[in-house]
């Protein structure tokens, strides 16, 4: 029987609301004949975006071809939450207990390149609503009020909120205590972010073709040739595949992720009355502390995002247009959305979609090369990757330019994570993995078994 959507949801656009925008740019032309390049890019993402800019950057005489399957940012780039972060690691506790020797370099690096990302937006005036907010991460269960308190004291920017305050920055009767972190986080308008990064690498010369699905790289003379399903193909230098959730053109390592799909709900515009009682005129970011957790912020326009607690996936690492609507996790999300803000009653919302996002098993970005060292690639963001796609921009750069820097010595770089297991032996992990997070959850957080099984293996994640 089909899913009852929630009547706050029910009448919502099916359409992300970032990309739902009359200012969306122009479609760019495709490619349409044979071409040649030093540097070809695969995927108009965040990834393959800052990959063109930081080439042309980094060499202004380099020739980059950008090719993008679909439309710029039209997939996770054009519809996540648009929390760019300073982590590199999905977060310190992932990050330390990965890398115990390199986390405070990793943490300078991120803090590094989140500042870079401020500096890029200005200097190419790219109208994003880049907002240097800050983050708080709330707590909704006593045991979590604790968690928090070790938050703050691995990080010593961080403020610990008690209930009090908590509920003087944004008003919910679920919260027991937050984490502030002023300087670690901002929010963007991801398409627009997206959008803006397509215009700089223009500017810089970078020629960018829309409605090109690459099918293909083979090693061809000194250099690489990308083949389209069109038939054209770009003979290159080098290649850089940002390709995200999509099967990697290089197939040894598409074990390495999984799609997983995840949702989010945009509300009305708040009324006045309806922003006195919530409170939150900081616009800072926020999460919860539970392993299958929410995030939410506010636009500049007074718009509650609301996403996250499902992250689905489906037998056989399908890639479906289908899959972006699930109607019982939007009604879920609304339920949730109400009891944690019930002052909001009669609110109702004005987009929900959903949509894959690329995950490995230590859950924040691999990176590797192949075809002889001419094509690299950064994939595993686990979405997290609205900030740290330029750092691994850079590291893909350094790999194809035979540069020995900071980043390529990182054991971050040089190692890769565990591979998944073909199915039918990847789902049943997966969904075990899940439902064992959802059951902490209604337990104080306590691990079972099988989730302690995976801390001791290394493939450990409590969001």
């Amino acid at each position: 029987m089909a899913a009852t959507l929630h009547p706050a949801v029910a009448d919502a656009a099916t359409t992300p609301y970032w990309l739902d925008s009359a200012d969306r740019p122009a479609p760019r032309p495709p490619l349409e004949a044979d071409g040649s390049t030093d540097l070809c890019v695969v995927g108009g993402g965040y990834t393959g975006l800052w990959t063109a800019v930081r080439a042309k950057e980094r060499d202004p005489s380099r020739d980059v071809v950008l090719l993008e399957g679909g439309r710029i940012g039209w997939a996770a780039s054009g519809r996540n939450g648009g929390f760019c972060a300073a982590s590199l690691t999905h977060g310190h506790a992932n990050g330390v207990e990965r890398w115990p020797d390199e986390i405070d370099t990793l943490e300078r690096l991120g803090r590094d390149n989140l500042d870079a990302i401020e500096a890029t937006l200005s200097r190419y005036a790219v109208d994003c609503d880049f907002v240097r907010s800050g983050a708080i991460t709330v707590a909704t269960e006593p045991h979590q009020v604790d968690w928090l308190h070790q938050l703050v004291a691995d990080n010593p920017e961080a403020t610990f909120l008690d209930r009090d305050s908590m509920l003087a920055e944004v008003s919910s009767p679920t919260f027991l205590a937050g984490a502030f972190e002023p300087h670690d986080n901002a929010l963007v308008d991801p398409a627009r972010l997206a959008w803006g990064l397509a215009a700089a690498a223009e500017s810089l010369g970078v020629r960018v073709h829309e409605g090109t699905r690459v099918s293909g790289v083979t090693t061809a003379g000194a250099g690489v040739e990308v083949r389209t399903e069109h038939g054209y193909a770009v003979r290159a230098g080098r290649v850089a595949l940002g390709t995200n959730a999509f099967p990697s053109l290089v197939r040894r390592i598409r074990l390495h992720t999984v799609p997983v799909y995840d949702y989010a709900l945009m509300t009305e515009p708040l009324s006045p009355d309806q922003l006195e009682g919530i409170g939150w005129r900081g616009r800072q970011g926020l999460d919860d502390m539970t392993n299958q957790f929410h995030y939410f912020r506010m636009t500049a326009d007074h718009r509650i995002l609301w996403g996250g607690y499902d992250a689905v996936y489906h037998f056989g690492r399908h890639l479906r247009r289908s899959y972006d609507q699930r109607p019982e996790t939007f009604d879920l999300l609304a339920r949730q959305f109400f009891t944690t803000f019930p002052q909001l009653a009669g609110l109702r919302f004005s987009h929900r979609w959903g949509g894959a996002i690329d995950t490995c098993t230590r859950f924040c970005a691999f990176f590797g090369t192949a075809y002889a060292g001419r094509a690299a690639y950064a994939l595993g963001y686990t979405g997290l990757g609205v900030g740290a796609t330029r750092f691994g921009a850079d590291v893909m750069l350094d790999l194809l330019d035979g540069v020995d820097s900071e980043r390529t010595r990182l054991e971050m770089v040089r190692r890769k994570p565990l591979p998944f297991p073909p199915e039918p032996f990847a789902w049943t992990g997966i969904e075990l993995t899940r439902r064992s997070l959802a059951a902490a959850d209604r337990r104080q957080g306590r691990r079972n078994l099988w989730l302690r099984t995976l801390d001791r293996a290394g493939l450990g994640f409590d969001s």
